[in-house]
């Protein structure tokens, strides 16, 4: 049975459509992440986007393991080291580049991508 946690996200009723702002590139500091919510309460579409060398990426803010969300404090997705992007509920670990689970309970799963683009200082969804 599907659930809107198990729905690819555009399927989602609230996903934003391409070309929607995020965040500032600005706002999201190197090595970290940060959260945009789409809806509200426990049905609301999370997406991070996290930047790591210059590069930023998106995705939906669940663990493949248990569809939880990766973070258990506001903007917290990295590790200490700011190498891994990581579950803080089951301590999975992920690439940043591509979302791929290296470690943890969903080893060689990945985390579900949204595309994005950098447009004026502004990451955006892509189409």
């Amino acid at each position: 049975r599907q659930t809107l946690l198990t729905v690819a996200w555009r399927e989602h009723p609230d996903a934003p459509a391409a070309g929607t702002a995020l965040l500032a590139l600005e706002d999201i500091p190197e090595g970290e992440g940060r959260e945009r919510r789409f809806g509200a309460g426990h049905t609301a579409l999370a997406v991070v986007v996290v930047r790591k060398d210059g590069q930023v990426h998106g995705y939906v803010n669940a663990c493949p393991h248990q569809w939880v969300a990766l973070n258990d404090q506001p903007d917290r997705f990295t590790t200490f080291d700011h190498e891994w992007i990581v579950c803080a509920t089951h301590g999975a670990v992920f690439r940043y580049e591509d979302g791929f689970c290296e470690d943890g309970p969903c080893a060689g799963k990945s985390l579900e991508a949204v595309p994005v683009a950098v447009v004026d200082g502004v990451v955006r969804v892509a189409g």
